[in-house]
This record gives C-alpha cells, sequence and structure tokens, in this order.
C-alpha cells in the first residue's frame, strides 16, 4: 500500500476569512505539488480529507489532476487533535493507494504511530501543500519519500 500524507495548502488568518480558505500562494503550491506527482506518474485510488475548509480545497485540487477512482471523502476523524489509531486501524481496508489530507499535528503524529507505534515521537516535518509517501510492505511501514513545493523548479 502506498499512503500520501499531505498538509492542507497555506490558509488565510481566522480575522481575515473565519473558515480559513487557502491563500493565493496556498492555491499554487498545491498545484505545483499534485503536477511533480504527476510528472512522476504517482496516482491515488482514494482521497480523504478534513472536513474543514483548508483541507477540503486541498484535497479538491490533488483530486482535479489525479481523478481518483474511488472519489474524494470527507472524514470526521481528520481534525488537528483527533486519536490518530482511528484512522490507522481502517487502513487495511483501504484500497492500495490512499491520499490523507489533513492538518498538524494530527499528520505528524499518524505518520509516527505508523512508523513507529508511537504517535508521540516527530519523524516528519510537515509543511504546506507537501507530501509525505509512506509504503506497507507485509504489515511493516516506511518512510518512501517526502517533498516540499519550495524544493521543485517552478
Amino acid at each position: 500500500m502506498k499512503l500520501y500524507l499531505v498538509q492542507h495548502g497555506q490558509a488565510k488568518s481566522k480575522e481575515l476569512d473565519p473558515e480559513r480558505s487557502l491563500t493565493e500562494k496556498g492555491v499554487t503550491d498545491t498545484e505545483k505539488s499534485v503536477q511533480w506527482l504527476v510528472k512522476i506518474n504517482e496516482s491515488v485510488e482514494k482521497i480523504i480529507h478534513s472536513g474543514k475548509k483548508r483541507a477540503e480545497q486541498t484535497a479538491q485540487i490533488f483530486a482535479s489532476f489525479l481523478n481518483p477512482s474511488q472519489g474524494l471523502i470527507s472524514s470526521t476523524d481528520l481534525n488537528p487533535l483527533d486519536d490518530v489509531r482511528i484512522i490507522a486501524q481502517q487502513l487495511d481496508t483501504e484500497p492500495d493507494s490512499l491520499m490523507i489530507v489533513g492538518h498538524l499535528p494530527y499528520l505528524t503524529k499518524l505518520a509516527s504511530y505508523l512508523l513507529t507505534g508511537d504517535d508521540q515521537l516527530q519523524l516528519v516535518n510537515f509543511q504546506n501543500s507537501g507530501v509525505v509517501c509512506l509504503i506497507r510492505q507485509e504489515n511493516l511501514w516506511f518512510l518512501n519519500w517526502a517533498m516540499i513545493p519550495e524544493n521543485l523548479s517552478s
């Protein structure tokens, strides 16, 4: 299984936008990231995102390029402080290629939990619109690669 973990794109402040929509940079960086995924022939069967607007918008941008066969799904279990074990236990029933678009500290904790069994370790440093790819082989998770938009050429 390949699991792509994506931190939502840069969002507006609560003062400017209480729903925290993506900024122009958030949209641009997210498009840059997904275009790189397309360029290296990555694909996903399903995208799950939190119900927060910034995560939903980020997921929609990824979906518009990747066309996941099982679509785009909103989950109530991906909020910043939710228990990562809920989603971790559901991964066995998910397709072979899944993307989760969410928030910090949730994504950091999920990656740590899958890689080590301890959600308190910080093994991966996420950034807005960045993607971390984990792979599962014989019930063990490994870090396959990570990217951030700033490291991609324009």
